[in-house]
């Protein structure tokens, strides 16, 4: 294995974690972004105001794109075993 090939597996791996949370961390910026303008109109300053919501969001995305991120931390450790078994034993 040489520099270059842990490189490009630490490139991979870091894509496959950024595809993989993605999806829940966009929905849940996007929810606390809206909770935060209603307590900025409204001068509420309840910290569960927009911790509740953001838990709720998370859960719901999880539920929606877990079959995706599933299938793609699948593929991504096939991929890595694969690569593994055909590295030389020197």
């Amino acid at each position: 294995m040489t520099v270059s090939d842990a490189l490009d597996i630490g490139r991979q791996a870091i894509f496959a974690t950024l595809v993989i949370a993605a999806p829940v961390l966009i929905f849940s910026m996007i929810v606390g972004l809206i909770i935060s303008v209603f307590q900025a109109v409204t001068q509420i300053q309840e910290p569960t105001l927009a911790f509740i919501p953001k838990i709720l969001v998370s859960g719901l995305a999880i539920l929606f794109f877990g079959p995706f991120m599933l299938a793609m931390l699948v593929d991504f450790a096939s991929r890595m075993f694969s690569y593994v078994a055909h590295i030389p034993i020197r």
